[in-house]
């Protein structure tokens, strides 16, 4: 069997871990075993923290919502079935942007919304 000199490609795998290493904090940026480990768990965490991410984003924009619908004078739930009832097809994501930069159109939304749930024979709590 031939004899294998690695060469190149071990030197560059390595430079490639290191590169991707820098930053870290003592020998975890400068060697490269070490290095190694660090970027194989830094890469398990940031696959978890792109889902986490997701998760976070749509409780903040639930939240957004929440608080528009409540100064609307309704809650988060009567104010998505509201919406749902009057075919208004906008996410959530563009809702808590309304609900956040735009109040007078979040409003019409909302107008919208309840006008919907009331045509539909289920007044809000507070008008009863």
């Amino acid at each position: 069997m031939p004899r294998v000199k690695r060469g190149t490609k071990r030197r560059e795998s390595r430079k490639k871990t290191l590169a991707l290493a820098k930053g870290f904090f003592l020998t975890k940026s400068k060697l490269h075993r070490a290095a190694q480990e660090a970027v194989e768990k830094s890469l398990r965490y940031g696959y978890v923290g792109r889902k986490l991410k997701k998760r976070d984003f749509r409780a903040l924009w639930i939240v957004r919502i929440g608080a528009g619908a409540r100064l609307a004078g309704m809650s988060y739930s009567r104010f998505m079935d509201g919406l749902k009832k009057a075919g208004v097809t906008l996410n959530r994501k563009v809702l808590a942007d309304m609900a956040y930069n735009d109040a007078p159109a979040f409003a019409a939304v909302a107008a919208q919304a309840k006008a919907a749930l009331e045509a539909a024979g289920t007044p809000s709590p507070k008008a009863a």
